[in-house]
């Protein structure tokens, strides 16, 4: 059945590319599955993803760029104007784009049920992506792809008695080279022989040196072994950085790649899952790259980037998916390196 849809996410290097490439995997399966026409609705914010959703052939309605307001609080400042405004821009926005709309999608954790209440003239339903649980919501569709312990009670009382929930890993927003690459599956032996680094879009942290920095010291390590060793026993790894466009300090990471030969680093790829496929190990983020690791079933060292991100990390761990080494600040580059190397000396 023909559908139009509306989606409003952001990406900027604050928010990360999360947001916006999971919604366009959900836009790419409605278009392909129910023939959707989809139009996103984005902000023009420093690291936004507007030019690559365009490039997937989406039309963007582009909201003006803000100046930064200091009264904005929480994820709120994210949107760079108060909720009240966002809605009004992005119902004007709307008016552009004849008819009424079938569906709203919004995933952004500064809107809230007061932006969404404000929606509903313009659309017939409206869907909420969401892993925070944490504000109330005025919606028909919730959808948290996560792995929760309570995610049954998560969200009661946070949205309508008829609103439809999408709980849990089952309805992972997966792209179709994900499907693809589950055919041809790899399997693993138990060798590590390459290591897959990639903590998300933004990054701002800076995982990405401390892992870059960690396995350098091991690959060293690695190499004095190997002298030692009679004979060519043991292999050395070869190492995959990837970051995102909106990575503010890409540049720096790929002077830092770039001293070591073993390293091979890439921005903003289209195809995650070959390299997830080729990898032995992977040193990644929490979020939902998770889902897309379990998928492949390749073995992670987990670390939190955000503190949104504590809680599914912690109750994955509990439940034996990942291995879930802590919070960004609590994680150091020794700590990652003693973390590769029992798995690379475990055998």
């Amino acid at each position: 059945m023909y559908m139009k849809v509306v989606i409003r996410a952001d990406a900027s290097a604050a928010i990360g590319s999360g947001h916006v490439m999971r919604c366009l995997t959900l836009a790419g399966q409605l278009r392909k599955n129910q023939g959707a026409e989809v139009v996103f609705v984005m902000r023009e914010l420093p690291g936004n993803l507007i030019n690559l959703a365009e490039q997937e052939g989406f039309r963007v309605l582009v909201l003006p760029r803000a100046e930064e307001n200091g009264n904005l609080q929480g994820y709120e400042r994210w949107l760079t104007v108060p909720v009240e405004q966002d809605a009004a821009e992005t119902l004007s926005a709307l008016e552009q784009w004849a008819g009424q709309a079938d569906r709203l999608v919004v995933d952004s954790y500064a809107l809230d049920y007061r932006w969404e209440s404000a929606m509903r003239p313009a659309v017939r339903e409206i869907m909420v992506i969401d892993d925070l649980a944490n504000r109330r919501h005025d919606c028909d569709i919730l959808l948290d792809q996560n792995f929760y312990l309570d995610r049954d009670s998560r969200y009661q009382g946070l949205v309508p008695v008829h609103c439809r929930l999408l709980l849990g890993p089952e309805h992972a927003l997966l792209r179709e080279e994900f499907y693809e690459a589950k055919k041809h599956l790899r399997r693993r032996n138990g060798k590590i022989k390459n290591i897959l680094v990639f903590y998300g879009g933004s990054d701002l942290t800076d995982e990405t040196s401390k892992a870059v920095r960690a396995l350098a010291a091991v690959h060293e390590e690695v190499a004095r072994e190997i002298g030692r060793a009679a004979g060519d026993r043991q292999e050395n790894f070869t190492v995959d950085v990837i970051v995102g466009q909106s990575n503010p300090r890409r540049d720096e990471v790929e002077r830092l790649c770039g001293s070591y030969g073993f390293i091979a680093y890439h921005c903003q790829v289209r195809n995650m899952a070959e390299f997830m496929n080729r990898a032995d190990l992977m040193l990644g983020a929490g979020g939902s790259t998770t889902w897309e690791r379990l998928f492949l079933q390749l073995p992670a060292l987990v670390t939190a980037i955000a503190d949104n991100q504590v809680q599914g990390c912690h109750d994955c761990s509990q439940a034996g998916l990942i291995e879930y080494l802590g919070l960004a600040e609590d994680v150091t580059a020794e700590d990652l390196a003693a973390a590769v190397r029992k798995k690379l000396f475990a055998r």
